[in-house]
Protein backbone atom coordinates (compact mmCIF):
# COMPACT_ATOMS: atom_id res chain seq x y z
CA UNK A 1 0.00 0.00 0.00
CA UNK A 2 1.26 3.32 -0.87
CA UNK A 3 3.18 5.27 2.68
CA UNK A 4 0.38 8.25 1.83
CA UNK A 5 -2.95 6.30 1.63
CA UNK A 6 -1.71 4.52 4.80
CA UNK A 7 -0.74 7.34 6.46
CA UNK A 8 -4.16 8.90 5.76
CA UNK A 9 -6.00 5.73 6.85
CA UNK A 10 -4.60 6.33 9.94
CA UNK A 11 -5.19 10.07 10.23
CA UNK A 12 -8.93 9.24 9.24
CA UNK A 13 -9.09 6.64 11.54
CA UNK A 14 -7.71 8.45 14.60
CA UNK A 15 -10.15 11.41 13.46
CA UNK A 16 -13.14 8.88 13.99
CA UNK A 17 -12.35 7.79 17.59
CA UNK A 18 -14.37 9.19 20.00
CA UNK A 19 -12.78 12.11 21.62
CA UNK A 20 -12.11 11.91 25.66
CA UNK A 21 -14.94 13.83 27.25
CA UNK A 22 -11.96 14.84 29.79
CA UNK A 23 -12.36 18.93 30.53
CA UNK A 24 -11.02 21.00 28.14
CA UNK A 25 -9.64 23.24 31.09
CA UNK A 26 -8.49 20.25 33.37
CA UNK A 27 -4.90 21.68 34.04
CA UNK A 28 -7.03 24.13 36.48
CA UNK A 29 -8.47 21.38 38.24
CA UNK A 30 -7.05 20.93 42.02
CA UNK A 31 -5.84 17.32 42.42
CA UNK A 32 -8.79 14.59 42.98
CA UNK A 33 -7.59 12.81 46.31
CA UNK A 34 -11.50 11.70 46.70
CA UNK A 35 -11.53 10.70 43.19
CA UNK A 36 -14.28 12.00 42.70
CA UNK A 37 -13.80 12.99 39.44
CA UNK A 38 -12.55 9.24 38.45
CA UNK A 39 -14.84 9.15 35.42
CA UNK A 40 -15.74 11.88 32.31
CA UNK A 41 -18.05 14.43 33.58
CA UNK A 42 -21.79 13.86 32.16
CA UNK A 43 -21.74 17.87 31.41
CA UNK A 44 -19.11 20.55 30.24
CA UNK A 45 -19.75 24.58 30.52
CA UNK A 46 -16.61 26.52 29.46
CA UNK A 47 -17.13 30.53 28.94
CA UNK A 48 -14.83 32.97 28.17
CA UNK A 49 -15.99 36.34 29.77
CA UNK A 50 -16.25 39.18 27.90
CA UNK A 51 -18.01 41.69 30.27
CA UNK A 52 -19.39 41.51 33.69
CA UNK A 53 -21.34 43.77 35.66
CA UNK A 54 -21.56 44.66 39.46
CA UNK A 55 -25.08 44.53 41.13
CA UNK A 56 -25.72 45.64 44.88
CA UNK A 57 -29.19 45.60 45.39
CA UNK A 58 -31.14 46.32 48.40
CA UNK A 59 -34.54 44.70 49.77
CA UNK A 60 -36.66 44.63 52.32
CA UNK A 61 -39.79 42.51 52.80
CA UNK A 62 -42.45 44.28 54.56
CA UNK A 63 -44.41 41.74 55.45
CA UNK A 64 -42.23 39.85 58.01
CA UNK A 65 -41.62 41.25 61.62
CA UNK A 66 -38.77 41.96 62.54
CA UNK A 67 -38.45 43.28 59.25
CA UNK A 68 -35.51 42.08 57.67
CA UNK A 69 -33.19 44.14 55.05
CA UNK A 70 -30.84 42.41 52.80
CA UNK A 71 -28.53 43.76 50.35
CA UNK A 72 -27.20 41.36 47.96
CA UNK A 73 -23.78 41.82 46.02
CA UNK A 74 -23.48 39.91 42.46
CA UNK A 75 -21.23 39.83 39.95
CA UNK A 76 -23.42 39.57 36.07
CA UNK A 77 -21.31 37.60 33.82
CA UNK A 78 -21.35 37.86 29.87
CA UNK A 79 -19.79 35.47 27.35
CA UNK A 80 -19.20 33.05 24.74
CA UNK A 81 -19.00 29.22 24.93
CA UNK A 82 -15.80 27.69 23.88
CA UNK A 83 -16.86 23.90 24.09
CA UNK A 84 -18.74 21.78 21.81
CA UNK A 85 -21.58 21.33 23.32
CA UNK A 86 -21.51 24.36 25.67
CA UNK A 87 -24.81 26.60 26.15
CA UNK A 88 -23.97 28.84 28.65
CA UNK A 89 -24.28 32.42 28.15
CA UNK A 90 -24.28 34.07 31.61
CA UNK A 91 -22.66 33.36 35.30
CA UNK A 92 -24.32 35.30 38.36
CA UNK A 93 -21.30 35.26 40.82
CA UNK A 94 -23.19 35.51 44.07
CA UNK A 95 -21.24 36.59 47.37
CA UNK A 96 -22.19 35.57 50.80
CA UNK A 97 -21.16 37.20 54.07
CA UNK A 98 -23.62 35.55 56.34
CA UNK A 99 -23.94 31.61 55.62
CA UNK A 100 -21.87 28.96 57.32
CA UNK A 101 -21.58 26.85 54.28
CA UNK A 102 -22.54 28.13 50.54
CA UNK A 103 -24.44 26.55 47.90
CA UNK A 104 -23.19 24.69 45.37
CA UNK A 105 -23.13 25.67 42.18
CA UNK A 106 -26.02 25.43 39.91
CA UNK A 107 -26.48 25.54 36.12
CA UNK A 108 -30.04 26.19 34.66
CA UNK A 109 -30.23 24.87 31.65
CA UNK A 110 -33.53 26.78 30.33
CA UNK A 111 -31.89 30.47 31.23
CA UNK A 112 -28.55 29.20 30.26
CA UNK A 113 -27.02 30.58 33.06
CA UNK A 114 -24.83 29.37 35.81
CA UNK A 115 -24.95 30.41 39.53
CA UNK A 116 -21.96 30.65 41.95
CA UNK A 117 -21.58 30.98 45.53
CA UNK A 118 -18.40 32.56 46.88
CA UNK A 119 -17.87 34.02 50.68
CA UNK A 120 -17.84 38.05 50.61
CA UNK A 121 -14.03 38.16 51.35
CA UNK A 122 -13.49 36.87 47.60
CA UNK A 123 -15.11 39.81 46.05
CA UNK A 124 -12.26 42.02 45.36
CA UNK A 125 -9.74 38.86 44.25
CA UNK A 126 -12.52 37.98 41.91
CA UNK A 127 -12.83 41.80 40.24
CA UNK A 128 -8.73 42.08 40.27
CA UNK A 129 -8.88 39.32 38.11
CA UNK A 130 -11.92 40.57 35.82
CA UNK A 131 -10.24 44.03 35.90
CA UNK A 132 -6.71 42.77 35.10
CA UNK A 133 -6.82 38.72 33.26
CA UNK A 134 -8.79 37.03 30.55
CA UNK A 135 -10.75 35.12 33.00
CA UNK A 136 -12.99 31.84 32.16
CA UNK A 137 -15.34 29.88 33.89
CA UNK A 138 -16.11 26.06 33.98
CA UNK A 139 -18.66 24.39 35.01
CA UNK A 140 -18.20 20.06 35.34
CA UNK A 141 -20.82 17.61 36.45
CA UNK A 142 -20.84 13.76 37.17
CA UNK A 143 -23.12 11.34 37.49
CA UNK A 144 -21.97 10.85 41.13
CA UNK A 145 -23.44 13.89 41.67
CA UNK A 146 -20.02 15.82 41.97
CA UNK A 147 -19.93 19.43 40.60
CA UNK A 148 -16.91 21.51 40.24
CA UNK A 149 -17.11 25.12 39.26
CA UNK A 150 -14.29 27.73 38.93
CA UNK A 151 -13.58 31.21 37.51
CA UNK A 152 -9.64 31.24 36.47
CA UNK A 153 -7.09 32.97 34.27
CA UNK A 154 -5.23 31.40 31.38
CA UNK A 155 -1.89 30.87 32.03
CA UNK A 156 -0.20 34.04 32.35
CA UNK A 157 3.76 35.08 32.82
CA UNK A 158 5.04 36.93 36.19
CA UNK A 159 5.72 40.27 35.25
Amino acid sequence: MNPFIRSCAALLLTLSLPLAAAPMHSQFLPPDDLTLRDADPEQQQLMQVTDYSVVVGAQRQSNQQPIPVTSPLMIRLKGKSLNKGATISQVLVNFDGESKSLKKPVYDEASKTLTLYYPLAQYRMVIDLLRNDTVYCQFLSYANGHVWADLHTGSTRPR
